[in-house]
């Protein structure tokens, strides 16, 4: 199987041993206590369950700047997007201190994870706006990701982490998250060599389900992995369980037994386009995955990126050798009526834009709102009626 990013194994640092775990917690409960906020606790997810390996914690300055202007840390670590712990105040935390860090996202702030603070260090308002603009490419603050990020703080608390429990994330999706271990060690109980991945905060339509299909058959995969961000989104975007409960549909009835892994990973969007799309390689690597679908505008948001920037970045950004999995490139798909089936459009030159079925995600909202049914071409039945029921009645 494909080696983690960096490391010869996996690195997960989630404190696995229940009596460690407990003794840490008792001596968690008598430490300082810092309330960080959710970006930062999904760092905290994501090292835990290995996807962020070979990181042990935190960045401190120089790595973050560092990482923002070259994609690699200052002892040369290929890293796309900078993992941080900023508070807007560290009192009383100093270096050296062992500070327990509490959950914002679940009541009563139970420990998720414990820092050991190597330094605590101070970014101007000019440094994070570099940052911003290096890592989302725009500081426009309507850009949802440069809003979370500018509204964190600008105290920075680096140094190694231990993870103690996974967060909302396993009590609140227990059948679909996995750590980067468990999507590995099934990968294995599959006797699958190669696995291509695909991305998605959305429910998946005609066109997804086609190009995971088409990806398969392209690179040789033995199977899917369907991994779906379940952590917090922008305000419109489809909750979690529902598009859990889209995608599990589909994949019942349209694709082939035994083919396909649905999971998804403790995270929160970042919308960061390019960036995000490297990022995104790298923990599917660490999932074990030999491949990863990057589509049209990977996510990206609004129209701070070009539709194809999320690849363009692979070529010309990412030095060759750093990653071992691969890119899928994959051109917006649509139902061709001409030929009755799903293609990428970039393989239809002879069409005109009449000869698509295309809907945008406006419109779908609208049509679902009001309880008009998706066109199958676009849509199966199924799916849509998942989809039409929360929108009629929480959407």
């Amino acid at each position: 199987m494909i080696k983690p990013h960096g490391a010869e194994y996996l690195q997960p640092l989630i404190v696995s041993n229940a009596a460690q775990n407990a003794a840490l917690l008792a001596t968690a409960e008598r430490l300082p206590s810092l309330l960080v906020n959710s970006a930062a606790a999904a760092n905290a997810v994501m090292l835990g369950a290995g996807y962020f390996t070979p990181l042990r914690g935190y960045h401190d300055r120089a790595d973050t700047l560092s990482i923002a202007d070259k994609m690699h840390t200052t002892d040369g670590l290929f890293w796309p997007v900078p993992c941080v712990n900023l508070t807007h105040a560290a009192d009383g935390i100093t270096p050296g201190a062992r500070v327990a860090l509490r959950d914002p996202n679940v009541d009563g702030n139970p420990v998720l994870a414990v820092q050991t603070v190597s330094k605590v260090e101070q970014l101007t308002a000019a440094e994070l706006e570099h940052i911003a603009e290096r890592v989302f490419g725009t500081v426009d603050r309507a850009h949802p990701g440069v809003a979370t990020f500018l509204e964190q703080g600008s105290t920075l608390l680096a140094g190694p982490i231990q993870v103690l429990n996974y967060s909302y994330f396993e009590r609140d999706f227990p059948e679909t998250f996995r750590t980067a271990t468990q999507i590995r060690e099934e990968i294995v109980q599959h006797g699958w060599k190669n696995v291509v991945a695909f991305q998605t905060r959305n429910p998946m339509h005609r066109a997804h389900e086609e190009l995971c299909k088409m990806a398969q058959a392209a690179v040789g995969a033995d199977g899917v992995l369907i991994h779906m961000l379940l952590g917090k989104l922008k305000k419109g975007d489809i909750p979690a369980d529902v598009r859990d409960a889209a995608i599990r549909k589909m994949v019942e009835l349209y694709f082939p037994a035994n083919t396909v892994m649905i999971t998804g990973y403790g995270f929160d969007m970042l919308y960061a386009g390019p960036r995000e799309a490297v990022l995104h390689a790298v923990f599917r690597q660490n999932a074990g995955c030999s491949h990863l679908i990057v589509g049209r505008d990977h996510a990206g948001v609004g129209s701070y990126y070009g539709p194809f920037d999320a690849q363009k970045i692979f070529d010309d950004q990412v030095p060759a050798g750093v990653l071992t999995i691969k890119i899928f490139e994959a051109d917006n798909t649509a139902f061709s009526k001409k030929l009755g089936r799903v293609v990428m459009m970039r393989d239809a030159p002879d069409h005109a834009p009449e000869d698509f079925v295309q809907l945008s995600g406006t419109k779908v909202r609208d049509m679902l709102a009001a309880g008009q049914a998706l066109p199958p071409e676009f849509a199966r039945p199924e799916v849509a009626k998942i989809l039409m029921h929360y929108y009629q009645n929480e959407g």
